[in-house]
């Protein structure tokens, strides 16, 4: 139970948050470069910043699996991501359990976004990518950058992560990320899903 209601308190906190943003600069306003949050709101920013940019690229990922037979769900691979993390976790400090829950959230939250775009592109073959991204030598070497940066982020903020504002200081940071990236409604949906392991670790 306390998962979901955690989801549903960090949706209700993205959503105020986003509406106050929205209000502060309007669509017609938006600049052509996204708003990184961090510039605007160091904390916690930098992971929600890396959770948003991986799910962009889940984008990338989409496409390059799109109509082949190369599936959405790759255990092993998400097996040796996650024995990854955690041993490298040994050597930052950090808990190999807690940086574990993260990333799987973030594997999660991609797969999430993928479905969703497959369901977009089966409903309406005209918004189906017109290119198909080298997964092996263009998306998983963009992830495997964004991994590193992310386990720093994480030793960064260790600190804040465990103190008792961590949750609401997340979902503003969540819903800057999500502003600045202009992240529409599967993304949004994919950050929640990102977000729920971030704090106590």
């Amino acid at each position: 139970m306390r998962l979901p209601r955690l989801r549903s308190a960090l949706v209700a906190v993205c959503a105020t948050a986003a509406v106050t943003l929205a209000g502060a600069a309007p669509a017609t306003a938006v600049q052509s470069t996204p708003v990184r949050a961090a510039t605007l709101a160091p904390g916690l920013a930098p992971l929600t910043e890396l959770f948003a940019e991986r799910l962009l690229l889940a984008d990338k990922m989409a496409a390059a699996k799109y109509g082949t037979d190369t599936p959405i769900d790759d255990p092993v691979r998400e097996r040796q991501i996650l024995d990854d993390v955690a041993a490298r976790a040994v050597g930052l400090g950090l808990d190999p359990d807690a940086v574990t829950a993260v990333f799987r959230d973030q594997i999660e939250a991609n797969k999430l976004v993928q479905r969703g775009l497959y369901a977009r592109w089966d409903a309406h073959p005209e918004k189906r990518p017109i290119e198909r991204p080298d997964l092996v030598k263009e998306v998983r070497p963009a992830l495997d950058r964004m991994t590193t940066e992310l386990l720093a982020a994480l030793r960064d903020t260790e600190g804040l992560r465990a103190g008792p504002s961590c949750g609401p200081r997340l979902g503003v940071a969540a819903a800057r990320s999500a502003h600045g990236h202009r992240l529409d409604a599967l993304h949004v949906k994919g950050l929640v899903w990102a977000l729920p392991s971030v704090c106590g670790g």
